[in-house]
């Protein structure tokens, strides 16, 4: 076993976490480094690992985009509302970053308030419902966005906590 090797995938890993909270492809991170150590040294991770976690991170993005929608969609959102949700969420997350620059709540906070106006905005816009209605969709949204990000921060630190096993077993 090489312990840097593992030290340092698990370093990477940390990071993949982070970058998953904060809505940015933080699995894929953690996928591709270990995709890296398994080029240049051969013998430190199996290709059973590899499948896994490349498996584990294709699952992650189909269970945020469902948990992302579902929220919306449960309460009755429209595709405008479904699509303001996730422009929202994105314009959010970078909005949140800025203006309360504590970080990853900053991001997080942005993003969940994000999706909820987005919802909302599409909503009563587009869509022409009652404020009551919108408030509703709004507030499935925002609950859609919380539960996709600590889903996916599940599947990240799993990733995480695969490679770098892997990488000590070795």
């Amino acid at each position: 076993m090489h312990w840097w090797i593992a030290a340092g995938l698990a370093i990477v890993s940390v990071v993949g976490m982070l970058l998953t909270l904060i809505s940015l492809p933080g699995t894929w991170v953690i996928v591709l480094a270990a995709c890296g150590v398994k080029l240049i040294w051969p013998g430190v991770l199996g290709w059973w690992t590899l499948g896994a976690i490349l498996a584990l991170a294709v699952l992650a993005e189909v269970a945020e985009f469902f948990a992302s929608a579902a929220g919306a969609a449960k309460r009755g959102g429209s595709r405008a509302g479904l699509l303001g949700s996730v422009v929202g969420g994105l314009a959010g997350a970078l909005i949140g970053t800025v203006m309360i620059p504590i970080p990853i709540v900053g991001t997080v906070l942005g993003g969940i308030l994000g999706a909820a106006g987005g919802a909302f905005l599409a909503e009563r816009g587009v869509s022409e419902r009652s404020w009551k209605e919108a408030s509703s969709i709004a507030t499935g949204a925002a609950i859609g966005r919380a539960l996709s990000t600590v889903i996916k921060s599940v599947f990240a630190a799993a990733i995480g906590v695969i490679v770098v096993v892997g990488a000590v077993v070795s």
